[in-house]
């Protein structure tokens, strides 16, 4: 009588003890195709997936093969040399910097565009040999912002055969050398930004000393004073100038 109205039950809301029980559980299958089958098609799969490779990296090789470490660095110290810490915010120096990268590299992206990409987009040349001609003109601006210390570096480094001009060293060793290379210039840039602003602090320092203001933290005047002094000489325009110009 139990079991009868069990099964009366279970079949009032759809469930059936009998037939679940009889019923197998089956997984999902998931298939995974390259090229549906199409040995035409596997290549330019892979294309895709190179590009999209390529694509997730553009930003790590934006900092790695232009100019933007640099400028970063030097508006960072020059930020940094004013005393005022936050200001400009960091995503101001970032968005300066990037279209500064812009304007500087803007030579070295047209040879690409016109000596790789359009060829390539229009089909006159293969992949392999749009990836040889753009890569000539980034070499070609690495080389001529790396010391020939730096190169002599990574050549050592890398136990390499001792070159006979520029094109013997490979692009895994230039690229490494004009990142030092980038950290050196600006570096010399920042000490050179610094200068004329310790020597504020110093002066402003001396003179509440001399009258007995020790307790007065000397940033109190000096930051105002180092903020008018860089609006007198129209320092952020000299600070891009010299950027955009130790790039030539």
């Amino acid at each position: 009588m139990i079991a009868r109205i069990s099964i009366i039950a279970g079949l009032a809301l759809g469930f059936c003890p009998v037939a679940s029980l009889a019923a197998e559980p089956t997984a999902p299958t998931i298939t995974l195709s390259l090229g549906g089958g199409d040995p035409k098609a596997l290549p330019l799969t892979l294309q895709i997936v190179a590009l999209m490779t390529v694509l997730s990296l553009a930003p790590a090789l934006v900092i790695m093969v232009t100019s933007f470490t640099r400028i970063l660095i030097v508006l960072s110290f020059t930020r940094s040399a004013l005393g005022a810490q936050q200001v400009p915010p960091n995503m101001v120096l970032a968005g300066i910097a990037l279209f500064l990268t812009i304007f500087t590299m803007a030579p070295v992206w047209q040879q690409v565009n016109d000596g790789a990409l359009q060829p390539y987009l229009k089909q006159e040349i293969s992949y392999q040999t749009a990836a040889e001609r753009a890569i000539k003109p980034v070499r070609a601006f690495m080389l001529r912002q790396t010391d020939e210390s730096e190169l002599a570096l990574f050549v050592r480094l890398g136990k390499l055969p001792r070159p006979t001009s520029s094109d013997d060293i490979p692009t895994y060793a230039v690229i490494p050398a004009f990142m030092v290379g980038e950290l050196k210039h600006a570096f010399t840039m920042g000490f050179m930004i610094f200068i004329p602003f310790v020597v504020i602090d110093l002066v402003v320092a001396t003179i509440l000393m001399s009258m007995g203001m020790m307790m007065m933290p000397p940033v109190v005047i000096s930051l105002p004073c180092k903020i008018l002094l860089f609006v007198l000489v129209d320092g952020w325009s000299v600070v891009t100038q010299s950027l955009v110009a130790s790039f030539n």
